[in-house]
């Protein structure tokens, strides 16, 4: 399995949701909780080229972006091949 970094916050819809998508493959992502700021959340905005929404992905170092790409890598096919790596 590799190595998947997810940044969330509390409450956060499409987080949980991202979450159980992960979790449903067999997933455990390691979680980065943003919700009072701090070093954490300025080194996602520098790993995500300034993505500031939540929730931001990473599997293997690769960014893939947030709740709605990690959905439609589902959608595509493609999220079993880049969690089988």
């Amino acid at each position: 399995m590799p190595k998947i970094e997810i940044y969330t916050k509390a409450f956060c819809p499409y987080c949980a949701r991202a979450m159980r998508l992960l979790a449903s493959r067999g997933a455990t992502p390691e979680e980065f909780d943003i919700t009072m700021g701090g070093p954490k959340r300025a080194e996602m905005l520098e790993r995500a080229n300034g993505g500031t929404t939540v929730p931001q992905i990473f599997i293997d170092g690769q960014h893939v972006g947030g709740s709605d790409d990690l959905a439609a890598l589902e959608r595509a096919g493609k999220l079993d091949v880049l969690l089988a790596a």
